[in-house]
């Protein structure tokens, strides 16, 4: 696929960084040369450096065979402009990232449409909504639903309380006969590999597994995990991501949200109806306490520092909340911080990658999910007449090295994907997939 990639930010370097190891054809068009010069000594994808709304420039990396056009500035409005001529000048297909996410109403996004924009994606949308998963699902370190939740895919951190503690997979079928969950990963020490029969469950490792809904109360059981209660919610953090958890957030729990800029915090007094807005710093711990810290089920940091809401998350955790939840902007810092105590990681461009990579991909994708800490993916891909992965049983596949299929979704009901089980036409099948066995899953669909 022709990739066009018009943007000055963290999240347009990732992209790149992202679909150049896919084997797509890739193109950076860029305003900043030090940001080109660190995208060249990483890849060997083309450059362009000037303003993607220049007709000329957008010529210049070949728009007009751009089979998608992802503009990812850190203005919005240049995005809007970017995929709007972008679109005209003959791009298939134009996304454009949004950073109110007003932009995304379906009112707004039929307006956009009108003008050439396929899809408008907003970062900060799509982490509240995580957070807001996160905040229900308590005993989950990760968890993204699929179909309506027919299936999830969960990440549980195994400690010393799991009951699968030096059991093998297949030590547990044998335990358990009827299963509804499946491991499809386990990240150890820094590595991801895809669990067989033999392989045996350690204290730490972070087990990703897809369940059916009624299979999830056992498997955390299985996993040592308690689900609790959640009343009280702390919120670090009134940017876009902070004011839209909120809203999610403030008609069923009991929400306190801290903000430093006074100005700010007048303005989200009057955009949120039930959330106590408190104007000040959330590393002043005396401020901390006085507001009830200690009373906290839930404890969410989503400053723009990844420092900062590492440090504060960590804070929480002695005064005993038991729920943390830490925005990490740097990639680098998410498998250190999950390793330190914090619950969960949230980023940004990885929930936007999540997004976007459905759209890379050769046949239809309903979903997909960059998991967070590792690098691999889930994708929920509809199976087509005549496809290589509906000729055979499940077990006699020959399925892509690097991938396992998890689970299938028939109608309105999910299923594990183990024994003689056959993928029909239709079938929406869950796949977890490392990097390097990504196009060749998306060939058997």
């Amino acid at each position: 696929m022709n990739i066009l990639i018009a943007g000055n930010s963290e999240l347009a370097l990732h992209l790149c960084k992202l679909f150049s190891v896919e084997n797509h054809n890739i193109t950076l068009i860029c305003p900043d040369r030090e940001l080109i010069k660190i995208v060249e000594s990483h890849t060997d994808l083309m450059t362009v450096e000037g303003d993607s709304t220049s007709v000329d420039i957008l010529k210049s990396g070949n728009v007009k065979k751009a089979d998608l056009l992802l503009s990812m500035h850190l203005d919005g409005r240049l995005n809007l402009l970017t995929t709007i001529m972008g679109k005209r000048l003959g791009a298939k297909r134009c996304i454009a990232k949004v950073n109110d996410p007003v932009y995304t109403t379906e009112k707004s996004k039929a307006y956009f449409k009108d003008l050439g924009i396929d899809n408008l994606v907003s970062p900060e949308k799509i982490t509240a909504r995580e957070i807001s998963d996160l905040i229900r699902h308590t005993a989950a370190t990760e968890i993204f639903y699929f179909s309506d939740n027919l299936l999830s895919i969960i990440l549980i951190r195994l400690d010393k309380n799991a009951l699968v503690l030096n059991k093998s997979l297949n030590e547990i079928a044998s335990d358990y006969k009827k299963l509804d969950y499946r491991a499809v990963a386990i990240h150890r020490r820094s590595e991801t590999f895809i669990p067989r029969g033999e392989d045996v469950f350690c204290e730490g490792d972070m087990a990703y597994v897809i369940a059916k809904p009624k299979g999830v109360e056992h498997l955390l059981k299985l996993g040592g995990k308690k689900p609790f209660s959640i009343s009280n919610i702390m919120i670090v953090g009134g940017g876009t991501i902070g004011s839209q958890a909120a809203m999610r957030l403030e008609k069923k729990f009991n929400v306190k949200l801290f903000e430093a800029d006074r100005e700010r915090s007048e303005e989200l007094t009057d955009m949120l109806n039930d959330t106590l807005v408190i104007n000040g710093d959330a590393s002043d711990i005396k401020l901390l306490e006085d507001e009830g810290i200690r009373s906290m089920d839930a404890f969410v940091a989503v400053t723009n520092n990844s420092e900062t809401n590492i440090l504060t998350c960590l804070l929480a955790r002695k005064y005993g909340v038991k729920k943390t939840i830490a925005l990490v902007e740097n990639l680098d810092f998410i498998d250190i911080s999950q390793n330190i105590g914090i619950d969960t990681i949230v980023n940004k461009k990885l929930a936007t990658a999540s997004y976007i990579i459905r759209f890379t991909m050769m046949t239809e994708v309903v979903s997909t999910k960059c998991l967070t800490g590792i690098d691999a993916e889930v994708f929920e891909f509809v199976a087509k007449e005549n496809s290589p992965i509906a000729k055979k049983p499940v077990r006699k596949l020959n399925f892509p090295k690097g991938a396992i299929i998890g689970g299938i979704i028939r109608g309105d009901e999910g299923y594990i994907a183990v024994g003689d089980i056959q993928i029909e036409p239709g079938d929406k099948v869950v796949v977890f997939a490392l990097p390097e066995a990504f196009h060749a899953v998306d060939k058997m669909f």
